[in-house]
């Protein structure tokens, strides 16, 4: 696996080394808004021309707290962005699809299921220096989520199939971005 992650980065950093349409067009960027819910993040961004990119983010947080509190899960939400002036500057909009699975509890019932949906995005790209950018995202959008919900002490026979349709923000990001 250790080896496949560096091979498949290889091969993004080369890439990005490639186009001739822009001066950057591979960026790797991490979320400090996730950080900030000890949650792991890295998203790699692809310039696909002057004022269009593909961005894809992952997420996973496996973390157990005290008192077995947890919300263990994994996230990948990939976006597709138009950018007004070029990609990596200034306004974009765009739209993202998301997928997780999820697993914990914080208070007397536990949560095991999945979710899927899309959104719409909005952000702004600044411009710090030639590699590094700070860029601002809010989405809105709707998930699907398909769960099981059972007491919080673990009970196969217990347990509640469920499904709820949420509609709202989707996507927060306050990003550090380094440009290759």
């Amino acid at each position: 696996m250790n080896r496949l992650f560096k091979g498949l980065l290889v091969v993004i950093l080369l890439w990005g080394k490639v186009g001739a349409y822009a001066q950057h067009d591979v960026a790797l960027k991490t979320n400090a808004l996730y950080w900030g819910t000890t949650t792991p993040n890295a998203s790699f961004e692809v310039g696909l021309g002057r004022q269009t990119s593909a961005e894809v983010l992952l997420a996973y947080n496996p973390w157990t707290f005290s008192d077995d509190r947890k919300m263990r899960f994994w996230l990948v939400q990939p976006e597709y962005r138009y950018w007004l002036c070029e990609t990596f500057e200034g306004h974009f909009v765009g739209i993202h699809a998301h997928g997780a699975q999820f697993f914990g509890g914080f208070k007397s019932k536990r949560y095991d299921g999945w979710l899927a949906g899309a959104g719409l995005t909005y952000g702004y790209n600044w411009i710090l220096s030639p590699h590094w950018n700070l860029e601002a995202a809010v989405g809105l959008g709707f998930a699907r989520l398909w769960y099981k919900q059972s007491p919080r002490i673990p009970c196969s026979k217990c347990h509640q199939d469920k499904t709820k349709t949420y509609i709202g923000p989707t996507k927060a990001a306050l990003s550090i971005v380094y440009l290759f």
